[in-house]
């Protein structure tokens, strides 16, 4: 499968785009609406015309139509045809490329069989879920064997618990074909939980390119920070391993409890919508559970970030506008706040 070079790349809302992508990656293309995505997997789709160039193995691509890239791509819209069954969309892109009829019916079975989804083969896309249609137009997508894989926000519709499921299914599917895989969104956990490789791209342009961890932990801009929602970093002092994949982390003073599976624990960060705030003692409050003084308060947007002071350390929570309207919150009152434990990163490394 090849590597992926952008050179230069001008189109829309993108303005001298440089990336590489390595050979088997998965890389997450994150941003926010209107950021230049879909643009970037449009041009290495070659659906779109543009300046600069796309490589692949080193080798331009420029002059070749869409059709003889051997790129796979699932739209975020599925594009399923209503008035065919599962087996003839999965084959459709097949017998376009004039495969004998023998050879797509095994190709076919085969990936009804990759995908679990031969009890569906004769039904049609309105007789399936959300979860299925996204099986469906994934087996049409890697029917053909490509070389690349170009997935645009395709689990944005469907409920968290069937995205989540998907999501792994669909790394354990890469990873199984090893192809080449960029993959579109703007939910910053769904990128942190998949990629080999994020890209952040602003307005058009590659803000950073890093682990999912260190995008997290060490936000290369204050676009960067700003986006992926300002996370409250903390240095930690020690860490006891509790054992089940649980440690105790000690963060100046603050104690808490995290779930980690690796080594040494050097930082934790969590968002600050993932802070619980409460005017009065909430239950349950002695696990990741403290009480605070508000230093600060600030809209943004749709929502109101709060400053808090735990034990001399300075965490910024974030609830909705209209949940904030609704409590009595000014500077210098005493909150009680929660640290989701579940949605708080551990981090291993160093900044170096």
């Amino acid at each position: 499968m090849p590597s992926i070079e952008l050179k230069n790349i001008c189109k829309y809302v993108c303005r001298e785009v440089n990336l590489t992508i390595n050979d088997r990656e998965f890389l997450v293309v994150l941003g926010s609406n209107g950021a230049g995505k879909t643009t970037l997997i449009n041009v290495i789709a070659g659906l779109v015309d543009y300046q600069g160039s796309v490589l692949f193995d080193g080798v331009p691509v420029d002059r070749l139509p869409a059709n003889k890239r051997e790129v796979g791509y699932l739209f975020q819209g599925l594009v399923l045809f209503p008035h065919l069954d599962v087996v003839a969309n999965i084959a459709y892109g097949l017998s376009a490329r004039e495969w004998s009829p023998s050879r797509v019916e095994a190709r076919v079975n085969e990936l009804l069989d990759l995908m679990n989804i031969k009890h569906l083969a004769s039904r049609y896309p309105r007789q399936l879920s959300g979860g299925e249609k996204q099986r469906v137009a994934l087996a049409r997508a890697i029917a053909p064997s490509p070389r690349v894989l170009l997935l645009d926000e395709p689990l944005s519709s469907l409920d968290a618990q069937t995205a989540k499921y998907l999501r792994t299914e669909l790394k354990q599917l890469q990873r199984r074909l090893g192809v080449t895989t960029v993959y579109v969104t703007h939910d910053l956990m769904e990128g942190v939980a998949m990629a080999d490789r994020m890209a952040v791209i602003h307005d058009g342009r590659v803000e950073q390119v890093a682990e999912p961890e260190r995008v997290l932990f060490y936000p290369h801009s204050e676009r960067v920070s700003d986006f992926i929602g300002a996370p409250n970093i903390l240095d930690c002092d020690y860490y006891r391993d509790l054992g089940q994949g649980i440690v105790e982390v000690g963060c100046g003073g603050l104690k808490l409890t995290v779930p980690h599976d690796g080594g040494h624990v050097s930082k934790v960060a969590i968002l600050p919508r993932h802070i619980y705030v409460s005017e009065t003692r909430p239950p349950g409050l002695s696990v990741n559970g403290f009480q605070g003084t508000i230093t600060a308060i600030k809209p943004a947007g749709n929502t109101v970030r709060i400053w808090i002071d735990v034990d001399h350390n300075k965490l910024m929570a974030e609830v909705q506008s209209y949940i904030f309207e609704e409590m009595n919150l000014d500077v210098g009152k005493e909150v009680f706040i929660i640290l989701r434990m579940r949605r708080i990163r551990c981090y291993e490394g160093s900044a170096d």
